[in-house]
C-alpha cells in the first residue's frame, strides 16, 4: 500500500516505523529537515521537505497515486486542509486527520463528503483519556482493550504472589471459575512471550493476556492477583487537554477527583469548568503538597503533563508516599520499558494509542479493529471471516485445522451477539468476528492473508 504521512513528529514517526516494517511504500512530509533525515537513516522510506498542505509538496510526495494520506501534523487546520486538497486535486481514496481541538470534534457535520472529506478523524487526547478511564475501572489491569463493540475484552494483568491461579496450570482455570469461559492468549515472562498450553504454569510477575466476554473480565483479574478494591479517590497531575477531559469524565461518577495544575491561569479555568473536582494550583512533584493532600489515601495517581521527566518523577514520588497505583503518560517510547513494572504501575504511550486507532484502516482483509500491545511488539486484531470452506482458509474449519502463523492464537469468536471463547474444536462460520493475538508483528501479513477470500468467490 502506498501511504503518505504528513508530519514527522512522535506520532508520525511511530506510525512510519510500523508501516515500513510491514513493507508498505511510505513517504513522510515535514518542514523539519533534521527529523526527516533521522527517519531516513533508520527506515526504508521517502521523505519530502515542505509544508504539508501545499499542493506542490503533496504532488511531490506522490499524493496523486497514493492509497492513503494520514495527516498528523501539530496543526488541526493543516491536517484538515491537506485532506481537502488531497481529495479535490488528487482524489486520494482514504484521508485520515488528527484533530485535537474539541471545538472541531463536537461538530459532526464538519466531516463528510459534503464538507471536509476526512474519512477518519482521531483525537490522541480522547484515546488516552478513554484508556486511562478504563484502567481506573479495572484497577488490577495493565491494559484493557475492547473488541466487537465492547462484547469482548482483551485484558493484560501482572500476576501477583498470592493470586489463586499463580503456580497453577492453565487447565485449572475452569475449576476456579466454574461457568466463566476465558482463554489465555499469551504470557510474557521476563519480557519473553510464551504461547500458552494447558500445562503451562503461571508464575508470579508474569504478564498474562486473556480474552473473555466483557462482563467476566473482573472475575478473571481477581484470579490472577490479589483483589483490588474499587477506585474511590483519584489524583491527576497536569490540567492540560487530557487532564481536563479525564477529570470531567470521572467527576460525574462516585470518584473523588483532585487535579494539580502548575499554571495559575489554567487552574482558574479548570476550577470554573469542573463542577465536582478539587483543583489545586501547584507542582505535582512537590512532596509537601502531596502529603498535605493525603497522597497515602489516593487509589490512583495519574501524571499526565506534557513533560515525560516530570511525569516519571511525580509518579514515582506519589507511589513512594503511599498512592496505591501510579499511572504515567510518556511520549518517548524508549522510556516506557524503563519505568513500567517498577514503582510505576502503568506507562501510557499516546503514540501507541493513536497507531492502534490508525492500523485498522491499513490492514488488508476485513480487519475492523487493531490494538498495538507491548510497546508495539505484539498486536491484537479483530478480523471478519468471509466466504465458505472452498474459498476461505478459515470458514467452515475447526481451529485445530487452521494453520496459524507461529506465535498467533485465536482467543474468541463473536457470532451476532454471542461470544464464543475459542477452543480447539470451535468451528468458524461466515461473518464471524475472530479475535486474534499475534506475539510477533512480523506475522501480521500472514494472518491478514488467512482472512482474504480466494478468487472463486468473485
Amino acid at each position: 500500500m502506498k501511504i503518505v504521512i504528513l508530519g514527522a513528529g512522535q506520532v508520525g514517526s511511530t506510525l512510519a516505523e510500523n508501516l515500513t516494517n510491514e513493507r508498505n511504500d511510505v513517504t513522510v512530509v515535514d518542514t523539519d529537515a533534521a527529523a526527516l533525515n533521522d527517519l531516513q537513516e533508520r527506515l526504508d522510506l521517502r521523505t519530502v521537505k515542505g509544508h504539508a498542505s501545499y499542493p506542490m509538496v503533496l504532488r511531490e510526495a506522490g499524493a496523486d497515486d497514493a492509497d492513503m494520506i494520514i495527516a498528523v501534523t501539530d496543526s488541526d487546520e493543516t491536517n484538515m486542509l491537506a485532506c481537502k486538497i488531497a481529495d479535490t486535486l488528487f482524489k486520494t481514496p482514504t484521508k485520515i486527520a488528527r484533530i485535537r481541538a474539541t471545538e472541531y470534534l463536537r461538530e459532526d457535520k464538519l466531516f463528510g463528503a459534503e464538507a471536509l472529506p476526512v474519512d477518519m478523524h482521531i483525537s490522541p487526547e480522547q484515546l488516552v483519556t478513554n484508556q486511562i478511564k478504563r484502567l481506573i475501572e479495572y484497577p488490577g489491569a495493565l491494559q484493557v482493550v475492547d473488541f466487537a463493540d465492547g462484547k469482548v475484552q482483551l485484558v493484560g494483568v501482572r500476576a501477583y504472589y498470592g493470586g489463586p491461579l499463580v503456580s497453577r496450570q492453565l487447565k485449572e482455570l475452569p475449576l476456579h471459575l466454574p461457568g466463566v469461559d476465558a482463554r489465555v492468549a499469551a504470557i510474557y515472562r521476563r519480557g519473553r512471550p510464551i504461547i500458552p498450553e494447558g500445562d503451562t504454569t503461571i508464575e508470579a510477575d508474569d504478564e498474562v493476556f486473556f480474552v473473555s466476554a466483557a462482563h467476566n473480565a473482573p472475575k478473571i483479574i481477581a484470579e490472577l492477583r490479589r483483589l483490588d478494591r474499587p477506585v474511590r479517590r483519584v489524583m491527576l497531575a497536569g490540567g492540560g487537554n487530557i487532564g481536563f477531559r479525564l477529570a470531567k469524565a470521572l467527576e460525574d461518577g462516585r470518584i473523588q477527583v483532585k487535579l494539580i495544575e502548575r499554571s495559575r491561569e489554567r487552574a482558574r479555568f479548570l476550577s470554573e469548568h469542573l463542577h465536582n473536582a478539587v483543583v489545586l494550583s501547584g507542582d505535582g512533584a512537590n512532596e509537601a503538597l502531596l502529603r498535605e493532600e493525603n497522597i497515602e489515601d489516593i487509589d490512583v495517581f495519574c501524571a499526565i503533563t506534557n513533560d515525560d521527566e516530570a511525569n516519571i518523577l511525580s509518579a514515582m514520588l506519589a507511589k513512594r508516599l503511599g498512592a496505591r497505583k501510579a499511572l504515567c503518560l510518556i511520549n518517548r517510547l524508549s522510556y516506557v520499558e524503563l519505568v513500567e513494572g517498577g514503582s510505576i504501575d502503568v506507562a501510557i504511550s499516546p503514540q501507541q494509542s493513536t497507531v492502534s486507532a490508525l492500523l485498522s484502516r491499513v490492514r488488508r482483509g476485513d480487519v475492523v479493529r487493531v490494538h498495538s500491545l507491548r510497546r508495539g511488539a505484539a498486536e491484537a486484531i479483530e478480523a471478519v471471516a468471509h466466504g465458505d470452506r472452498h474459498n476461505s482458509k478459515v470458514v467452515g474449519r475447526r481451529l485445530e485445522e487452521i494453520k496459524l502463523p507461529a506465535g498467533t492464537t485465536i482467543g474468541a469468536v463473536v457470532r451476532g451477539d454471542e461470544v464464543i471463547i475459542a477452543h480447539h474444536d470451535t468451528v468458524i462460520e461466515a461473518e464471524d468476528h475472530v479475535i486474534l493475538f499475534i506475539v510477533d508483528k512480523k506475522k501480521v501479513n500472514d494472518v491478514e492473508k488467512l482472512f482474504q477470500v480466494g478468487f472463486s468467490l468473485l
